[in-house]
């Protein structure tokens, strides 16, 4: 296997025997293949484009199982060896239909015409065939590009998937996914075309983000300030894990009034600022952080455990039967529910201890997304004027146990007290419950919310560069990103489309920009690597 799509690849290179995040060899290769496949499908798609052939299975599918590849997403290979044949089934119905139309269909490129074998050994031996360092001769340049915008894709069609879960659509954005990926089987695009791509991918994530954030808002209302307790209350419990709202709403919906408490951890904990998830009274509170402890964390949990999105790294057997995946998450010998039926979760739940008696922990405030900030930016605007508030940070991404993440702790720790922080995603658990003050009654540290709601801290900064009548980049705001997966490259290639500079990277670069594309995005984006945290302060500030 060869993987280096994660910023936890092995030794900042690439993942060859088996993944930092728990991915087996044949899991890898049967990725690879799917992706193959897509490729294929992606072709006759775009041909069906020209002659006014649109399937909207295609869509759907094709977002789903782009979604299913991502780190940490699904690691049974069962699930991808349906997908690989469902792809290829949908791949030979699409050929017909753009035929039929007149459209042309004779493409040479074997994604377009292989087979899958019928065993699993045949259809990892296809998939070793087809990785990411499959062709040797390919200019590394062109082959970094093609990296990117793949796993650039890879997030907008997360984001799109949870979109459209929530009925929220758009043809260009599945239009994009399919060509994107349809160029990179084409040998004769440069590093000029594959970099305009590559930005292209932003600015269509920019269109995939915004659905999302208008399919979370209309369903569940716009997020307000909320404090969210982070101990225990004793009784029954359930862990929800992940990002998907959609599923947490059933969850909830499902096990009232049967004296379960739910609980959120990771990435659900902004999920307690929306209104109409908030009504819940068993929607008590938030238990551990993010990756860094996860298995410890649930191992810990007394009660069933829902994931959603995100897998489990690293799974141990003494927990394995207290966890269930749903959506497209999946793990060998973890029950899966495909239709949103909790009812065994709910039974797991009842047969569990819970928790023996109340807990009282601290507590975190969440909700502030776009609305809530905005809402107070008179008062942000005569902080800045009048000198007492300095400096924003955003400080924000991916969190992961390699170390080099405490640099985020760090920074936080350090930015001096007429600075504020604005957060979100996955990232903030290295410092979400430190209580950082105010500045006129404005807190010092503003959870924005999930690596989702990435427009939501986007129109923020637009709409103060409107106030103060500037650009972005003139905003006395700074950008410290940590990254881990394939959705931080989608929004870091949003920040590049609308032209944002300065952006402090860490805790390395990715292992598939090579030293010239590398070179590219700073000379255009002035992109950095993160360096010591007092030598980044002193940067920034003076």
């Amino acid at each position: 296997m060869f993987c280096y799509q994660c910023e936890q690849t092995a030794k900042g290179e690439g993942c060859t025997s088996i993944g930092v995040c728990g991915k087996q060899p044949d899991v890898a290769a049967l990725q690879d293949l799917l992706l193959h496949a897509l490729k294929g499908l992606s072709l006759y798609f775009v041909a069906g484009q020209k002659v006014g052939v649109i399937d909207h299975d295609v869509n759907a599918f094709t977002c789903e199982a782009i979604f299913s590849t991502l780190t940490n997403v699904n690691f049974d290979p069962d699930r991808f060896v349906q997908l690989i044949n469902r792809c290829v089934v949908l791949r030979d119905s699409l050929k017909e239909k753009v035929k039929e139309a007149g459209g042309d269909v004779d493409f040479k490129e074997d994604a377009a015409t292989f087979k899958p074998e019928t065993g699993l050994d045949g259809l990892v031996k296809q998939g070793e065939a087809v990785g990411v360092k499959s062709d040797p001769d390919v200019d590394p340049d062109i082959n970094s590009l093609r990296q990117v915008l793949i796993y650039g894709i890879k997030g907008v069609a997360a984001y799109a998937d949870h979109a459209r879960i929530l009925k929220k659509e758009d043809e260009r954005v599945y239009a994009f996914i399919n060509e994107g990926l349809a160029a990179t089987l084409d040998k004769d695009l440069t590093v000029d075309n594959l970099v305009g791509l590559v930005l292209k991918c932003g600015e269509i994530n920019l269109r995939a983000m915004e659905l999302l954030d208008a399919a979370n808002t209309e369903t569940y209302g716009h997020p307000v300030p909320t404090k969210v307790p982070l101990g225990a209350k004793k009784g029954k419990a359930i862990l929800v894990s992940g990002h998907d709202l959609k599923d947490l709403e059933e969850i909830l919906k499902q096990s009232e009034g049967k004296g379960i408490n739910i609980y959120t951890h990771g990435e659900m904990l902004p999920c307690h600022g929306y209104p109409e998830l908030k009504k819940y009274p068993h929607f008590y509170g938030h238990y551990g952080t993010a990756w860094q402890n996860q298995a410890k964390e649930f191992a810990a949990f007394p009660g069933a455990i829902l994931m959603t999105t995100n897998c489990i790294q690293k799974p141990k057997d003494i927990y394995k039967d207290n966890i269930f995946t749903t959506g497209l998450v999946g793990w060998p010998g973890v029950t899966h529910i495909a239709d949103k039926d909790f009812t065994m979760v709910i039974e797991k739940a009842l047969e569990l201890p819970g928790f023996p008696e109340d807990t009282n922990g601290r507590s975190v405030m969440v909700g502030f997304a776009r609305n809530a900030v905005l809402g107070v930016a008179d008062k942000i605007i005569e902080a800045v004027k009048g000198k007492a508030l300095r400096h924003f940070f955003l400080v924000a991404g991916c969190d992961g146990a390699k170390p080099g993440r405490n640099y985020y702790t760090e920074f936080v720790d350090k930015i001096p007290r007429d600075c504020v922080v604005l957060t979100l995603a996955c990232g903030k658990f290295r410092f979400f419950d430190k209580d950082l003050g105010d500045i006129g009654g404005i807190p010092r540290l503003l959870d924005v919310g999930q690596c989702n709601d990435a427009y939501s801290a986007i129109q923020i900064a637009v709409a103060l560069a409107n106030a103060f009548e500037c650009g972005v980049n003139d905003l006395p705001l700074s950008i410290i990103l940590s990254w881990y997966e394939q959705k931080a490259v989608a929004i870091l290639l949003t920040l590049f489309h609308l032209g944002i500079k300065d952006i402090r990277l860490g805790p390395t670069l990715p292992a598939f920009i090579t030293p010239n594309v590398l070179d590219v995005l700073v000379k255009n984006f002035n992109i950095m690597p993160i360096s010591t945290v007092d030598e980044d302060i002193k940067a920034i500030l003076g």
